[in-house]
């Protein structure tokens, strides 16, 4: 690592100098807006580069004279001649690509259903590639949201991809996450595991956020947002990279991606893998990641367009699961990085607390171009999951700050305590072990979408999303600690089960989920008026099949499939006043099926008959202004969504993890989101951006049942009620706002700053403690701001283009608290807490071949 950085730095001084350098910006000649990741090549080599987000681009050409090749899927190409002298930087001004109809612009639009500016009537940002790749560092992927309208991103207790995003309030469940078409969300409870996609970063082409309804074409959309993320493929430039980067807490990564651009016969395809480790800003999050991704693509002809993909990302990585009061983080000597979730065991570092994970996902996409008018896109896909996270289970108190099992409080656990008992426990077996929660599954499924232009003016879309999910849970003794058995009696057909390390434990059971949906969109597009009428369909099918507490013998082991029909209408439409000026209106209402612990939600084949479809209202107005310099969004929402799903999980006093699974909540969230860009001068570009948020609970809940870690149900005569009406929605900053700058120093030298500030942050509700009437509100975190530093600077030698990139967050460090569940007495002393990390930073080289 080190030597690779010093060779990078060292061969700053063998840069060669370029004749000269061309810059310009590429515009849709349609909409008079910029074309973000257009590709701009020098004819007969190499050397190329993409827009950024406004459609900017600076390219070095090595000779004085030639012509560059501009092109965008889904626009007509277009060839410039140029003649520069040596050093000469030549402003090409503004080059406007036209549509093409006969281009597979399904490709980007349809199949993975971007938003495009002052055309799609939803609020969205784009993120580029670029920004990506200089501006991510050790940040968790999700993060490079946190300067974007309404979300809250947050790293949660810390470990390697335990990242949370909320957006507009609502948390992962309810946020649509689609990578290349494709839709990830976990069928069951709808979250998103980041550490699963921890290397999309590597090979992201462009990464966009439709806050709200959004433009997604899938049967049901999202009710907080969407996010898409489209990969690199088929219009991949011949080349490749190799990268290496270091940082705190001994980061290390190394990675390297080929691309061989599109050949002659239409052959392309692009490979990428990379490894990284280390240990993060907490104590005992040591984590070893891998990234792999591959794509091909063959263009038969004009016509058809087959594209194979498959990537994933296995990983291993401790955890810090347990918050803790402020208090306890003032009086450890390692202040905020506190973790108790980790100790030694015969010398060796020892995660209670876990994850681990491979979640292989392999896709299929066919493009049809059938006719000049009509093309059919369609995606296959397969992903097989397999891994969990791993807990604890016995006697022995392996939480606490000052639990007997620590060689003083605060300190690292001392597993080897526990392996002395257990040894000492004979024939009885272990009094405590580790256990891993497992979570495999299979999934599968087909995506289609039919485009068709019926006049000139008025384009049809409909297409299928059939899904095909089953989910094997259950847990299994990982470590036995010394001893010679863990006595369990939880399985039916095996009342008397003395598991040793693999044996199932506790619980075993299946979900089975089928989903069957159809959607139409009808899309109208004239002169500066465009507007669309979308509908869908689904239907969603649960099954569960439970093989610990019913015997084998019993048809009660398994359920019938329990159907939940669910649709949605929305519509919208976008008026461009003039070249500068346009507004924007949507509204839809949909309703979707409820989570599958919902319908089964004691952890039984118990049928839950008061399950019901949740059901969303949504309204948004918007208004946005474009200069040659200038750039603003004004948008403003109203979500309505009844009957939600609730599923909340907190921990008692004790660090005890429990479970409340509430139905029926009604929720409000509304608010104001501004975003701005300004390019102040060609070598200053200023952002900004202020999200206001009111986001409340409508209504109480009766007969919530509670349950702990193992399944069992704590509360089974005596169901609490839990009373929320106007009480805030907990856990997502509700006012968020920034500020950034991005200068060019010299020529491929470039300095950034960004302020972050969050406030108005309620903590996270424990259902038991809101049981009666006039108790005041969550407690409200401390308002907080951030500052990042970054410095990218690019030079060439020989033929190959570098890049050294450095990053540091959270400059001044500052402490802030970025994640609370509210405690008894509703304020700062009874919270448990995360806190944010301190000071961290990242220092890496890419060479570009």
């Amino acid at each position: 690592m080190r030597k690779l950085l010093a060779l990078a730095l060292f061969l700053t001084t063998a840069t060669i100098f370029a004749q000269g350098t061309l810059t310009g910006t590429v515009m849709d000649s349609d909409m008079n807006a910029p074309l973000p990741g257009a590709t701009v090549m020098v004819v007969g080599t190499n050397t190329g580069t993409t827009t950024d987000f406004d459609g900017n681009f600076s390219l070095n050409v090595q000779s004085a004279t030639g012509t560059i090749e501009i092109s965008f899927i889904g626009f007509t190409k277009q060839t410039l001649a140029f003649s520069v002298t040596n050093g000469e930087v030549k402003k090409l001004g503004q080059i406007n690509l036209t549509p093409d109809a006969n281009a597979l612009d399904e490709i980007v639009v349809t199949s993975f259903s971007l938003a495009i500016d002052r055309k799609t009537p939803v609020a969205v940002s784009t993120i580029s590639a670029e920004k990506i790749d200089t501006k991510l560092g050790n940040q968790e992927y999700p993060e490079i949201l946190k300067t974007t309208p309404g979300v809250y991103a947050t790293k949660s207790g810390g470990g390697f991809g335990d990242a949370e995003l909320r957006l507009r309030g609502f948390n992962s469940e309810n946020i649509a996450v689609m990578i290349n078409g494709v839709p990830v969300n976990d069928m069951e409870n709808g979250r998103v595991y980041w550490s699963n996609w921890a290397g999309l970063s590597d090979v992201t082409r462009t990464m966009q956020v439709q806050r709200g309804l959004g433009a997604s074409k899938v049967a049901v959309p999202s009710i907080g947002g969407t996010v898409n993320i489209v990969s690199k493929s088929t219009d991949a430039e011949m080349g490749g990279s190799v990268i290496a980067s270091t940082g705190n807490d001994g980061l290390q990564k190394f990675g390297a991606t080929v691309s061989t651009g599109i050949s002659e016969n239409g052959w392309a395809a692009t490979v990428s893998a990379s490894k990284t480790s280390g240990e993060r800003f907490a104590d005992g999050l040591q984590f070893e990641g891998y990234n792999y991704f591959l794509n091909i693509s063959k263009e038969f002809n004009e016509n058809h367009t087959l594209s194979l993909t498959a990537f994933g990302a296995p990983q291993r990585h401790g955890q810090r699961e347990t918050r803790y009061s402020i208090e306890d983080y003032q009086t450890s000597d390692r202040g905020i990085k506190f973790n108790g979730d980790w100790g030694y065991k015969n010398g060796q570092v020892v995660n209670v607390q876990d994850n681990f994970y491979h979640k292989p996902q392999i896709s299929l996409n066919h493009y049809w171009n059938i006719s000049d008018k009509t093309s059919l896109s369609t995606a296959a896909y397969v992903s097989f999951g397999t891994g969990g996270g791993g807990g604890y289970s016995g006697s022995a108190n392996l939480r606490n700050v000052n639990s007997p099992y620590r060689s003083a409080d605060y300190q690292p656990l001392d597993l080897d305590r526990v392996v002395d008992e257990n040894a000492a426990n004979g024939a009885d077996g272990s009094g405590t072990i580790l256990y891993n929660s497992r979570n495999d599954h299979n999934w599968y499924g087909v995506l289609s979408t039919l485009s068709t232009e019926i006049t000139e003016d008025i384009d049809l879309v409909g297409g299928i999303d059939l899904r095909y999910y089953k989910g094997k849970h259950f847990q299994e003794v990982k470590d036995l600690l010394g001893g010679q058995y863990w006595a369990d009696d939880s399985n039916e057909n095996d009342p008397v089960n003395l598991a040793r390390v693999g044996d199932k434990i506790n619980y075993y059971n299946d979900g089975v989920v089928l989903w069957e949906g159809v959607f139409t969109q009808a899309e109208y597009s004239k002169d500066d008026l465009s507007a669309f009428i979308s509908l869908s369909a689904s239907n969603t099918s649960y099954k569960r099949v439970d093989y610990f507490n019913y015997l084998d013998s019993d048809p009660e082991q398994e359920t019938d499939y329990q159907n939940f029909f669910g649709y949605s209408a929305k519509g919208g439409l976008n008026y461009n006043i003039d070249n500068s000026h346009n507004i924007f209106a949507n509204v839809g209402y949909f309703e979707k099926a409820p989570f599958f612990g919902a319908v089964f939600q004691n952890f039984q084949n118990d049928i839950n008959e008061d399950a019901e479809n949740q059901k969303i209202f949504s309204a948004e107005l918007g208004y946005g202004f474009r200069t040659a310099n200038f750039r603003a969004n004004v948008n403003v929402y109203r979500t309505l969504w009844q009957d939600r799903t609730f599923v909340q999980s907190f921990r008692d006093q004790d660090g005890e993890q429990f479970f409340a699974n509430i139905l029926g909540v009604d929720a409000l969230h509304q608010g104001l989101e501004i975003d701005v860009d300004y390019r102040a001068t060609d070598k200053l570009t200023l952002t900004g951006m202020i999200s206001l948020g009111d986001w409340k609970w409508n209504n109480n809940v009766d007969n919530v049942f509670l349950y702990d870690q193992d399944q069992n149900i704590l509360n089974p005569d005596s169901p609490i009620n839990v009373i929320i009406e106007d009480t805030p929605v907990g856990d997502a900053a509700q006012t968020t706002a920034a500020l950034g700058l991005n200068y060019q120093v010299f020529e491929k030298t470039f300095v950034r700053a960004d302020y972050t500030y969050f406030d108005r942050y309620f903590a996270d509700f424990e259902p038991t403690d809101r049981t009666v009437e006039g108790l005041p509100d969550p407690w409200e975190a401390p308002d907080y701001g951030l500052i990042d530093l970054g410095l990218t600077h690019g030079f060439s030698f020989g033929s190959f283009d570098a890049t050294i990139n450095a990053n540091v967050f959270n400059v001044l460090d500052t402490e802030y608290i970025s994640d609370a569940q509210d405690g008894s007495s509703y304020d700062a002393n009874s919270a448990s807490v995360w806190y944010g990390f301190g000071r961290t930073y990242t220092v890496g080289a890419k060479i570009k071949f």
